[in-house]
Parts: structure tokens; sequence; C-alpha cells
């Protein structure tokens, strides 16, 4: 088998875009899983409550499938999660280029798409926060569970109307039942 040629960081932004998002792992372009209707509605739930927070504390901004610039295994690494949240700490308010997040943000998330393996999303979150990512949310659309990510503790996984909450979010407070609901997944 041949050897395969890797893209570069500067190759691999230098694409095209096109209809189908991909990601940087391993030097390779690799297509994201094409989202079905449960994963694009709990994707703009998520959106909206974050905004709605955001809108209320002035912390930063929430995004959709935007691009972050990180390092996986000392090589570049460009995930595109299915949200993310960057504060205006990490970057600031007054930052407008056309290119992808270039600092690790405070919050990523990524929801199981079907017959998308957890323990694969469960890497990826251990690749975010190595990356500097400081929580990471899978969201699962069958179990009904948001499970969160710490750098410094064990993931906690939230179902039904637990609260979830997080010191890092100061204020924005809310339970799967609600995200569902939101979604008009009840």
């Amino acid at each position: 088998m041949p050897n395969q040629i890797k893209l570069t960081l500067a190759e691999f932004l230098a694409l095209p875009e096109e209809d189908i998002a991909c990601e940087l792992v391993d030097g390779e372009a690799i297509p994201k899983m094409s989202p079905k209707f449960f994963h694009s509605t709990l994707t703009m739930a998520l959106w909206s409550i974050l905004n709605s927070w955001i809108d209320a504390t002035q912390y930063g901004r929430a995004r959709v499938e935007w691009a972050i610039q990180l390092a996986r295994r000392e090589r570049d690494w460009v995930p595109v999660p299915d949200v993310l949240l960057v504060s205006f700490d990490r970057l600031a308010s007054h930052w407008q280029e056309d290119s992808p997040c270039p600092v690790p943000p405070e919050l990523a998330i990524q929801i199981i798409s079907p017959g998308q393996p957890f323990g694969r999303l469960v890497a990826k979150a251990s690749d975010y926060l190595s990356a500097g990512v400081l929580r990471v949310w899978i969201v699962d659309s069958q179990a009904r569970t948001l499970t969160v990510f710490y750098p410094d503790a064990a993931p906690y996984t939230y179902s039904d109307d637990a609260p979830l909450k997080d010191d890092l979010f100061p204020g924005l407070v809310f339970s799967v039942t609600e995200l569902f609901q939101k979604a008009g997944l009840d």
C-alpha cells in the first residue's frame, strides 16, 4: 500500500469549502457525519439555551459547527464540534476573521449521531480536554442524557430533571428534560 500524503494545517485550511464539513485528524481531512433531524434540532436547542445565557451575561460567543484549531498528540487537529462556547476572555469581542476558532473554547459540545459509538466521542472528549478545552458535553438523543467531561474530575451524566450547573458558567442552569422540551423532542 503506497504512503498517503498527509495534509499540513495550511493545506487543510486552504481546501475549498464543500457541502460536507471535514475535520483535520492526523493529517487527513475526515468528513463529519451528516446530521439528522434529532441531531440538528438538539444542536439548535443547545445553541438557543447558551445564546440566551450569553445575552444576559455577555460571556462570549456560542457557535454552531465552527472549527477549532488545536493540537492532538503533538499534531495539528481541527475538530468541528456541534456547538462551541468561547469566552471574551479567551477570544476578544472585537475578533472577526473567517477562520477556525484560534483558541481552545471553554466548552465543546458533541451530539451522538445514530450508529456513532459513545466510546469514540469519549476519546474525542479526552482529546479536547488535553488540548485545553475546559468542558466537553456529549448529548445522547437515544438515552436522553448529557454527559459532562472535566479536565480534573470524572465525567458526570445528567438525565431527566437534574439541574445542570457548573461554576465555570455562572447562572447557566437547565435540565435534560428542558433541553429536549426546547428541542420539541419531549
